[in-house]
């Protein structure tokens, strides 16, 4: 198996294990749906991104380059937020959960290395849910709509 193949492979993995350790812990803020639609939220979002995220993730959600491959550091840099990334592949409680406790502590995994900051203690709850909104405000329609079904369809599961 090539590196890259078994980086994404990994990769995917963890997500999947982010995925489940989301369901089963139940870590959610209140009222942590996003709101690409709501302009003063997503301009507050735009702002804590340029400081927070901007220097690894870029000023276009575009990511580091290669981020599917390990650096030399044996992490993967950052992924881009716009529609060519995993990111809204993922429900709003994953991604409000990893940006604010970390994939380490999300994951339970002690001693997992990454460049992705926990911003819990920097990052209010709503700030998180503003700097989320502004990157779902930035991808197509299509893609917005795939990731609101995502939503729809965890919402629902959890009702079960």
């Amino acid at each position: 198996m090539n590196r890259s193949l078994l980086v994404v492979t990994i990769s995917a993995g963890v997500l999947a294990f982010l995925s489940g350790a989301l369901y089963f812990t139940q870590i959610k803020a209140e009222g942590a749906l996003l709101k690409p639609g709501d302009s003063k939220i997503v301009a507050l979002g735009q702002s804590l991104y340029q400081d927070n995220c901007a220097s690894c993730h870029g000023d276009n959600l575009e990511g580091q380059p290669d981020w599917q491959s390990q650096n030399e550091q044996g992490r993967l840099p950052a992924p881009p937020h716009d529609e060519t990334g995993h990111t809204w592949h993922h429900a709003d409680d994953l991604l409000f959960g990893l940006t604010k406790l970390g994939i380490a502590k999300m994951a339970k995994l002690k001693n997992y290395e990454t460049d992705m900051p926990a911003y819990e203690g920097t990052l209010t709850d709503d700030e998180i849910i503003a700097v989320l909104s502004f990157i779902k405000s930035r991808w197509p329609q299509e893609i917005r709509d795939m990731h609101d079904e995502r939503n729809r369809i965890i919402a629902e599961r959890e009702k079960q």
